[in-house]
């Protein structure tokens, strides 16, 4: 029984990306794809954050390094995790029909074996892009694995003060050079908390935006509702579409509410729709 058991496990982490793909929900309207990242529900498990995913309508999520993977043991999700518990990862998304899209690790390390070691995490998890901020001298190595297992690099932006990637333009500097695979994940709340306007930000980046964080925040810059806020989300939609840009992922990051912010992320969603069907229109 226990090599059954093991097998099984073995033959989900194999079969887990191809089971994920055939599970992969269609192209959605402009090829925009939208979903929760997992820090919205940072207090939860990972696999309550999946079950959320699901119970809103979505289909895409975003992971993070450190959040508990279950209620049932103190497993963290990083690449110390067990094959016996990502496979229960995989069976999970792929029992939930969710795609997971990218995983945000703050930091990869410069040295090679510990990069190695993050790929093969990411490489198990099956995700397209990892979101980070690792250090400009540490890229050379990263684009090589980049290349190497397919997963794009998407820098992150946190306010000023708080991260070297906090404008744009640091992030083209830290990718000139560099091939298609290494760009950004534009934060818009924090573009907003450096007194930078997301639509303006947008057309700097240009093909270099591999995917987005979004945040809309009200006065006192906290999370509100996508459209009810000081981002001009309406002109970030318009933006986007008038470059033809197509972010892996439109990720809705909420950071408020943390018990029960799921409504606030329904919300945020159907602004999401509204957009989609009026530029779709307007393009037809």
């Amino acid at each position: 029984m226990k090599i059954k058991n093991t097998l099984s496990l073995l033959t989900a982490l194999l079969i887990g990306t191809t089971a994920g793909a055939a599970n992969a929900p269609a192209e959605p309207p402009l090829g925009w794809r939208v979903g929760p990242t997992a820090w919205s529900f940072r207090i939860f498990t990972f696999h309550e954050a999946i079950e959320k995913t699901a119970a809103l309508g979505m289909r895409y999520l975003e992971a993070f390094e450190g959040q508990r993977v279950s209620k049932e043991n103190d497993a963290k999700l990083n690449a110390g995790i067990s094959d016996a518990a990502l496979a229960g990862i995989r069976v999970k998304l792929d029992t939930a029909q969710i795609k997971l899209t990218s995983i945000y690790i703050h930091n990869i390390p410069g040295d090679e074996a510990a990069c190695h070691k993050t790929f093969e995490f990411a490489r198990k998890l099956g995700v397209e892009f990892i979101v980070s901020e690792p250090a400009p001298d540490a890229l050379p190595l990263i684009e090589k694995f980049c290349e190497e297992y397919r997963i794009n690099l998407a820098l992150h932006n946190h306010p000023e003060g708080k991260s070297r990637y906090w404008h744009p333009r640091e992030v083209l500097k830290a990718c000139a050079g560099r091939g298609p695979r290494i760009g950004a994940c534009g934060d818009t709340g924090h573009w907003l908390r450096s007194g930078l306007k997301p639509s303006e930000m947008v057309p700097l980046l240009g093909s270099r935006l591999l995917a987005l964080h979004v945040k809309d925040l009200d006065d006192a810059k906290h999370d509100t509702p996508w459209g009810t806020g000081k981002g001009n989300m309406v002109d970030l939609f318009q933006m986007l579409h008038r470059l033809k840009l197509k972010p892996a992922l439109f990720g809705i990051e909420y950071e408020s509410k943390w018990e029960n912010n799921s409504p606030d992320i329904a919300q945020c969603g159907k602004f999401f729709e509204q957009q989609v069907r009026s530029l779709t229109q307007a393009h037809e």
